[in-house]
């Protein structure tokens, strides 16, 4: 069993010295997976990836309760709740733009804009909640490789199947995803 893992299990059994200790050894994988979720928003974001890495890290062990099998179970929960975090700020935008700050405009003089990049992240989410339901482990796979950032090595040892199946998860996954959000917009 990895240092990594053993440290995960304390912190799952509620020690807060666990905790500590293992927040330094993946700080930097965290990180790098924030970023990458941070590289699919739009520019000009007030989300930075340090901060998204952050509250990540409160959900993750904010309560103290949680376990995890492995490395690859932490990063998973980790992928998934970054990604809900985008996704609650992508929907804390949309409320404010459907109407927080109200101005009247004559609708003659705007132009119709394209869809904006936080209404993208909940198209992509409401159709995940679908996929979610049709096929849990194809979603699996797309929560670990878009918003987790994990390659489909990491996701195959994850999901306990083979780099080809996680291969042809993703490509039917994508081709589906992409149907169902066309049929949204």
């Amino acid at each position: 069993m990895s240092e990594i893992t053993q440290i995960l299990n304390a912190a799952g059994r509620g020690e807060t010295k666990a905790s500590e200790e293992l927040l330094p050894l993946i700080y930097d994988d965290l990180r790098r997976h924030a970023m990458v979720q941070m590289a699919h928003e739009a520019a000009g974001q007030t989300l930075q990836p340090t901060a998204l890495l952050h509250e990540a890290w409160l959900r993750l062990v904010g309560n103290g309760t949680r376990q995890w099998q492995n490395r690859a179970h932490f990063f998973g929960a980790a992928a998934e709740a970054m990604r809900r975090i985008l996704i609650e700020n992508a929907r804390r935008k949309s409320r404010l733009k459907r109407g927080g700050d109200q101005v009247r405009v004559d609708s003659n003089q705007i132009e119709l804009a394209a869809t904006s990049p936080d209404e993208k992240v909940l198209l992509i989410n409401d159709a995940l909640a679908q996929l979610q339901v049709q096929d849990p482990e194809k979603a699996q796979v797309v929560v670990m490789k878009f918003f987790g950032g994990r390659t489909n090595q990491e996701v195959a040892e994850s999901l306990a199947v083979t780099e080809r199946t996680v291969e042809r998860h993703w490509a039917y996954a994508k081709a589906w995803l992409f149907q169902c959000i066309r049929k949204q917009s």
